[in-house]
């Protein structure tokens, strides 16, 4: 893409660059952001936008990767191929670059929800903890080599300390012995050139025998060092050098490690700053509340929608509707002075930048822009003394490069075409260059004053006008653009508003040519008609959004209403198969018990109350599976027959099982029902009466139904003294059966103390039961260990 800064800097992505650079988490990064350019070519740019978006989509589900302040080691790492020793500084910059390696590797393996366009520079890194942490353990800061970055210069050290501590004890006899201290200036030791001494008075000289290192500033103090020490200053010195010998031979084994991983320690600084610059502009994107843009490639289309200028305060920005292509390619702006004219034309241009830069731009969704090979604008107020340029000499200037440039595929600007010269003269030059662009094909918006332009716009096919609204009672733009409709200059309103005199005005007005009268008259007759229009569109629009407010509660309500029932009904339907499996496996307890009772043929009465169980299970089984088939209900609307009462065979129509209704609807419409062997509530529009036909009170029919009959007839506690533990648990089996058709949660089963046989059998029992929540031994007045008290789920 041909395009130069002077025309980047007019449309203020010099500005954008800024903003990216300041988002970035690296000096490479940032260096990168600096020298951003729009590009041309469809593929490159689909490739930035998605890295943009997959970053943000990162940033959204992990946070942003840490980069820390790493620096380019690409020389270091040449230096050290080459068999240079790298400074510390150096090495610690490769310390972080490997720090920052590991980090991000592990980051895009950590917690990996989906795919992105980064993957590939993630996976490119290479890790190399093991000199990472050699080179972090070794060198402590720019100025510090830790003591065990090697183990000889671990021992040279401890020397060194051991040698100061003796030289500064031999040194005491001069500082606190009364014998030489009268000599010193002060009782302190001190260094010279890397050598222990003490300050010496220069009138006593003669009487500390050493040797001279150094003089105060005053000359008043000689640096001495005692030749009792001169020895150990010797050694000392010794192990100083071999210490930094060693801590050479540490730097130069770092930086041969440095060279073995060079390329890819340069290839990770690369990758790294693709990676954060990558992220820079998912975090300029954060701060201008950006989308991606569509890009058109079949149409020459760029529609922004709610577009808001990235350079102007958030919190004065007013979004604007802008479309260029779709029906037209030249658009011409009218509109009173600081009414927003060269913003949307900025705009425009700025987005196009943006995009085409593989940043994302701040719009509502679906807002798309077509790719163009030049962006060319003739903004602002040139003029140049030196030069001789008069504004309309500076803007012909630019106008000539522009014609000299565009093709087919650019997007040209001007802003106030045809402006600083006679009117008649720069309207008739203005609608000439503007023929002349639409000749090669491109996309041209324009600002203009001129009434000429706007019958231009008018009358012209491929050329529509847009105006810039303005308040006339207050005065103030209103920066909204109103595409279709030319403006108006209201130079007089606004003369007369700020207290022109009104004779004034009204010899201006009648000087005006009576066609341009008209045309003005007609404009404003336009814009009252419009700005009507929107109020009603915006009455309609209000109304509209409080009905889909309304549609939506409702909506919300039922389905939350339907999915609490369907919830219900699903608890009802897991209990009543808990309840049919106990009943199988009661019944197969007392199948075996018939077979051994019949093997056995004891007592015929046994026999026969075996039997009568057995009818009895089966009949049990039969109505709990009968419960739990489903009944057929046929669509349409029901009403029901007459008023529901207590006792009323009922089916519920959304799960389509029987039930009785145990409790009448409330203020809400639920009705209270039991289906099979559980309690529920359901709205009365869900009841149909069983026998639709049956409108005799249920009050005088016989109460045969199992259920009504154990509610009636069921105690509170079971006396089981005197039973074996199979006798007593085959009737405790019924028994919570009944406890649980008439609800009631909490038994008593009387066993007796005695041997407590019969208490340990049943409790046996009750451990592998599901439908009891807890059983224990009787309190006092309960009937102690004689009882145990059972509560049921």
């Amino acid at each position: 893409m041909r395009i130069t800064e002077k025309t980047l800097k007019t449309l203020e992505f010099d500005k954008i660059r800024e903003m990216l650079s300041d988002s970035a988490g690296t000096a490479g990064a940032r260096e990168k952001a600096m020298m951003l350019k729009p590009s041309d070519d469809v593929d490159e740019i689909n490739r930035r936008l998605l890295r943009t978006t997959d970053a943000k989509r990162l940033t959204d589900i992990k946070g942003t990767p840490s980069f820390g302040e790493i620096h380019d080691v690409s020389d270091a790492c040449e230096r050290a191929v080459k068999g240079a020793t790298l400074t510390t500084r150096e090495l610690l910059d490769v310390a972080d670059v490997l720090r920052v390696s590991r980090r991000l590797y592990e980051y895009i393996r950590v917690n990996k929800l989906f795919d992105t366009s980064l993957d590939a520079d993630f996976y490119a890194i290479a890790t190399e903890k093991r000199l990472e942490d050699k080179i972090t353990r070794a060198i402590i800061s720019e100025e510090m080599i830790a003591d065990d970055a090697s183990p000889e210069l671990a021992d040279i050290r401890r020397k060194i300390k051991r040698m100061n501590v003796k030289i500064r004890d031999m040194l005491q006899s001069y500082t606190q012995s009364s014998e030489h201290s009268k000599y010193l200036q002060d009782n302190i030791v001190t260094m010279r050139n890397g050598r222990f001494v003490i300050p010496v008075k220069v009138e006593c000289r003669n009487d500390v025998k050493g040797l001279v290192h150094d003089t105060s500033a005053s000359g008043a103090t000689l640096f001495v060092e005692p030749m009792a020490v001169v020895e150990a200053n010797n050694e000392l010195r010794e192990y100083s050098i071999k210490e930094e010998r060693e801590i050479e031979r540490i730097l130069a084994e770092l930086s041969s490690e440095v060279a073995d991983f060079s390329t890819a320690l340069i290839s990770n600084y690369r990758l790294i700053t693709e990676i954060a610059y990558a992220f820079a502009c998912a975090e300029f994107s954060y701060r201008i509340k950006g989308v991606c843009p569509e890009i058109n490639t079949k149409k020459r289309v760029i529609d922004l929608k709610r577009a808001r200028h990235p350079l102007i305060s958030k919190d004065k920005v007013v979004p604007i509707d802008v479309s260029l292509g779709e029906g037209y390619d030249t658009l011409i702006i009218t509109g009173p002075n600081t009414g927003g004219k060269t913003v949307t034309l900025k705009t425009l241009g700025l987005f196009a930048l943006m995009a085409q830069a593989g940043l994302h731009i701040p719009a509502d969704e679906h807002s798309s822009v077509c790719i163009f090979d030049r962006v060319l604008a003739d903004i602002g107020d040139e003029q140049s003394i030196e030069a001789s340029l008069s504004t309309f000499g500076s803007h012909m200037v630019n106008i000539v490069s522009i014609m000299s440039e565009i093709t087919e595929n650019s997007l040209v600007l001007f802003d106030e075409l045809g402006v600083g010269t006679d009117p008649v003269e720069g309207a008739a030059l203005a609608v000439s260059i503007i023929e002349k662009v639409r000749a090669t094909g491109s996309l041209c918006a324009a600002t203009t004053h001129y009434a000429e332009l706007k019958i231009y716009a008018l009358n012209t096919e491929g050329v529509k006008n847009a105006s810039c609204e303005f308040d006339i009672e207050t005065l103030k733009p209103t920066y909204k653009l109103i595409i279709g409709a030319p403006g108006k200059s209201n130079a007089f309103a606004i003369s007369e508003k700020i207290g022109l005199s009104p004779e004034i005005v009204g010899r201006a007005k009648n000087i005006v040519s009576a066609e341009d009268r008209r045309f003005e008259d007609v404009i404003e007759k336009l814009e009252k008609m419009r700005i009507e229009l929107e109020a009603k569109k915006d009455e309609a629009e209000k109304l509209r959004a409080e009905y889909e407010k309304y549609r939506n509660d409702a909506e919300r309500i039922y389905r939350e209403k339907t999915e609490a029932a369907e919830k219900e009904a699903e608890r009802a339907r897991k209990r009543a198969i808990e309840m049919i499996n106990s009943a199988k496996a009661s019944s197969d307890y007392i199948f075996e018990q018939l077979d051994k009772a019949k093997k056995a043929k004891d007592s015929e009465k046994f026999a026969e109350e075996l039997e009568e169980r057995r009818r009895e299970v089966r009949r049990r089984l039969r109505e709990s599976s009968d419960d739990l088939d489903p009944v057929e209900i046929s669509d349409g609307e029901y009403v029901l027959p007459r008023d529901l009462v207590v006792g009323d065979k009922v089916i519920i129509a959304n799960i389509g099982k029987r039930a009785i209704v145990t409790r009448l609807p409330d203020k809400k419409g639920l009705v209270g029902v039991r289906t099979g062997q559980v309690d529920m509530r359901t709205s009365i529009d869900n009841i149909r009466l069983d026998d639709g036909k049956d409108d005799k009170k249920p009050e005088k029919k016989v109460k045969s139904n199992t259920v009504r009959s154990a509610v009636v007839s069921f105690s509170p506690e079971i006396d089981l003294r005197g039973k074996t533990g199979d006798e007593a648990w085959y009737l405790v089996d019924k028994y919570l059966d009944d406890a649980m058709m008439a609800s009631v949660q909490s038994v008593r089963l009387i066993h007796g103390k005695g041997t407590g046989a019969l208490k340990n059998a049943l409790w046996q029992y009750l451990k592998a039961d599901n439908r009891i929540k807890s059983f224990r031994i009787g309190a006092f007045g309960e009937g102690d260990t004689g009882v145990t008290v059972v509560e049921l789920k």
